[in-house]
């Protein structure tokens, strides 16, 4: 008990210094624009929050990978995971609310013990549309994990998976080495029982971010090198490409501050802002929903520590009376998903 307070409070400091370093907004080239600013001079703020459509659940922070970028933090020793009473709570808000998708992550999702008693309860009070965001590698960790393939058709689960590159050695840079082969591996399992093909209901996108200190391109034109190169040296095929910004937080921000790239990165993030973008980001249809059940606007400011603005703080209080409409909780990371073509979790917004 006393090593998970002491785990929390470490969390919440660190939390507290992240956000400290992006208010701080002083650089050499003098100030960043705050991005309550920004979205003022379009008379965009505040930003409210509209008809919940997505329940985002992040069921554990425990991964069997420490990725570079990873904005959750997450890795084999978290041990944060969500408990059976949390997920029923969740199940009854299902229930009441009009949300049509579930979006379940980590970590790697898959490692919550109670994962697939989540997801079969979830069916039965009515869950239509399942997201899982899975990180691959964890299909072939061990036998455990072996049928996931199976058990994702059987429930129709939309599968979003983490692709870096098409190729091995930016792949392995950004996630670990090996990474890239067993990615592979589990490519060619989701394909082999209809997931990513032609023509088929069963949904395989990928994911990729930049592995370095510069935005994506265009999400178009990587999705065709991705699938030309798949195809051709693997015979893989996948539905969609999502293409992320690396947002200023967690390890991200802590590679961005010790390669001395954090400045420039931020301008970068300003320079190409998008008031488009503004409109569509994913916090005002999505409610993220935490390992220990509090409620954020989106995952991003889950990390951050920063709680929805509502007196329903937690799952057990939930109300949407008192959540749609709230004010979104905003702060100069919100830049990274309102750049160039936007960015949210399903990829490009604008």
């Amino acid at each position: 008990m006393l090593k998970s307070l002491h785990k929390r409070h470490s969390e919440l400091a660190n939390s507290k210094r992240q956000l400290e370093i992006l208010s701080n907004g002083i650089f050499k080239s003098g100030d960043l624009p705050t991005f309550k600013s920004k979205i003022s001079e379009t008379n965009q703020f505040p930003l409210k929050a509209k008809k919940l459509e997505i329940l985002q659940i992040n069921v554990g922070y425990m991964c069997n990978q420490t990725c570079s970028h990873c904005h959750v933090d997450a890795g084999p020793d978290r041990k944060e995971i969500m408990t059976r009473e949390t997920m029923q709570q969740i199940l009854e808000v299902i229930k009441q609310t009009g949300a049509h998708t579930l979006d379940l992550t980590g970590g790697a999702p898959e490692m919550n013990p109670d994962f697939r008693w989540f997801v079969e309860e979830a069916s039965k009070v009515g869950v239509k549309d399942f997201i899982v965001r899975s990180n691959l590698t964890i299909i072939t960790a061990n036998k455990k994990y072996c049928n996931l393939p199976e058990f994702f058709k059987k429930h129709n689960i939309h599968v979003v998976s983490s692709m870096p590159h098409w190729t091995k050695g930016k792949t392995d840079k950004q996630r670990g080495d090996g990474v890239f082969n067993k990615s592979i591996e589990a490519l060619k399992m989701l394909n082999a029982i209809g997931y990513g093909m032609p023509n088929n209901h069963l949904k395989l996108d990928l994911v990729y971010n930049p592995s370095g200190a510069f935005l994506p391109g265009n999400q178009s034109s990587l999705e065709k090198d991705f699938k030309k190169a798949l195809k051709e040296d693997f015979n893989i095929q996948f539905h969609k490409l999502f293409a992320l910004t690396n947002l200023p937080i967690s390890r991200f921000l802590d590679y961005l501050i010790a390669s001395d790239n954090y400045e420039d990165y931020m301008y970068a993030l300003v320079e190409a802002y998008n008031p488009i973008a503004v409109a569509n980001v994913m916090c005002t249809n999505t409610l993220s929903v935490s390992w220990d059940g509090y409620l954020y606007d989106c995952d991003f400011n889950q990390m951050l520590n920063l709680p929805v603005n509502s007196k329903a703080k937690h799952i057990s209080e939930y109300n949407e009376a008192l959540l749609e409409g709230r004010d979104i909780v905003i702060s100069q990371h919100c830049y990274g998903c309102t750049a160039g073509a936007g960015s949210s979790c399903q990829g490009s917004v604008a």
